[in-house]
């Protein structure tokens, strides 16, 4: 099962799907971050 890289938090697979970068790295889930949290980090990731 994946962990989030930031606290260690166990996190379902699709979850990982959606939020991991190209290396797999999740930088917060639903346990450390809030959801606008996770959106926003994802979006610098994809915007660069």
């Amino acid at each position: 099962m994946a962990r989030c890289n930031h606290c260690d938090s166990h996190v379902s697979d699709q979850f990982a799907r959606v939020f991991a970068d190209e290396y797999g790295r999740l930088m917060a889930c639903p346990a450390c971050s809030a959801n606008a949290g996770i959106a926003e980090s994802t979006r610098k990731r994809i915007d660069g």
